[in-house]
C-alpha cells in the first residue's frame, strides 16, 4: 500500500514538474507530509523527511522534464550555466539551515513563501513597461515586445541569485521553479522558456539538496526506518519511477497552453498548497 501511494504521488508530481517547471516539490512535500504523519513518524522529523525526499525525487523529474523542454528549444543554457554553481552551493548550505529549524516553523515558512510567490505570479505583467510600449505591434502596446526582448542581469548577479534560490529551495523542498520562474519572467523571459530553464536548474538544486539532507540528517541520527538521513528510500524510488514518465506529459501540455494561462494555473496551485501548510501549522 505504501508503494502504491508513493507511485500515485509520483504521477501527480511528475505532471506538475513538466507543466510548471517546479520539480514537483509543491505537490510532493504536502503529500509526503500527510503520508509520513499517517505512518506515525516523529513529528520533529516529518517535515524534514518530506523536504529531503522531495529534493531527491526532483533529480529524476528534472532530468525527464529537462529532456522534454530541451526538445522544444525552451532551455536557455547560457543562463543555466550562470545560475548552476550558486544553485548547488546554496542548496547544500540550505539543507543544513533547514535541519536547524523545527518542523512546525518549516510548515509556516513554506506556507507563507508559496502564497507570496503565487501573488507575485498572478499579478505579474499587470503594469505596462514604458520602454517597450512603442515597439510592440500588439493591440495593447505591451505584451509582445515585453516578452520578445528579455534583458538579464550580469553573470555575477545571476550567480548570486542562484545562491539565494538554492538556499530557499532547500528550506522549501522544491526544485527552485517557484523562484527561478518568477526571476526569469521578471526580466521579460517568455513563460515557456522560463519553465524550461527552471527545469534544467532543478537538477543541480536537487542533487546538492538531497546530498545535504542526507549528510545533515545522518549527523542528527534520525530514527526512522528505510531512510538515509532525511531521505526516505522507498518514497524516493516510488515517486521517481512514476514521475519520470508523467513529467514528459506535463511538458507537452505546457507548450499547448498560453503563457498567461500557464502563469495563472501556476499561481492557483501555489495558493492551494500555501494555505494548506498555514492551516496545518496553526491548527
Amino acid at each position: 500500500m505504501e508503494i502504491l501511494i508513493f507511485l500515485i504521488i509520483g504521477a501527480l508530481a511528475g505532471f506538475a514538474a513538466g507543466l510548471f517547471g517546479v520539480g514537483g516539490g509543491t505537490i510532493i512535500v504536502p503529500l509526503l507530509f500527510i503520508v509520513f504523519t499517517q505512518m506515525d513518524y516523529s513529528p520533529d522529523s516529518i517535515m524534514h523527511l518530506a523536504l529531503g525526499t522531495s529534493l531527491a525525487t526532483i533529480i529524476v523529474t528534472s532530468i525527464s522534464s529537462l529532456m522534454a523542454h530541451n526538445k522544444k528549444g525552451a532551455v536557455m543554457w547560457p543562463v543555466f550555466k550562470n545560475l548552476a554553481p550558486g544553485l548547488a552551493l546554496g542548496c547544500f548550505l540550505g539543507a543544513g539551515i533547514a535541519g536547524q529549524i523545527s518542523g512546525l516553523y518549516l510548515q509556516l515558512i513554506v506556507g507563507v513563501f508559496l502564497l507570496w510567490v503565487a501573488y507575485k505570479m498572478f499579478f505579474a505583467g499587470k503594469k505596462p513597461v514604458a520602454s517597450h510600449a512603442n515597439n510592440s505591434n500588439g493591440a495593447n502596446g505591451v505584451s509582445s515586445a515585453n516578452y520578445a526582448n528579455p534583458v538579464l542581469p550580469s553573470k555575477p548577479k545571476q550567480l548570486a541569485a542562484g545562491g539565494v534560490i538554492g538556499i530557499a529551495s532547500a528550506i522549501f523542498g522544491i526544485g527552485g521553479g517557484s523562484l527561478t520562474v518568477p526571476y526569469l519572467t521578471r526580466y521579460n523571459v517568455v513563460m515557456q522558456k522560463a519553465v524550461g530553464t527552471s527545469a534544467a536548474c532543478g537538477l543541480p538544486i536537487a542533487i546538492a539538496g538531497a546530498l545535504g539532507f542526507m549528510f545533515f540528517g545522518m549527523q542528527q541520527q534520525v530514527d526512522v526506518p528505510n531512510t538515509i538521513g532525511f531521505v526516505h528510500i522507498y518514497a524516493f524510488l516510488g515517486i521517481s519511477i512514476m514521475s519520470f514518465f508523467t513529467a514528459k506529459l506535463g511538458a507537452k501540455v505546457a507548450h499547448i497552453l498560453s503563457p498567461e494561462l500557464l502563469k495563472k494555473c501556476f499561481a492557483i496551485l501555489l495558493t492551494v498548497v500555501g494555505f494548506y501548510f498555514l492551516y496545518k501549522g496553526l491548527v
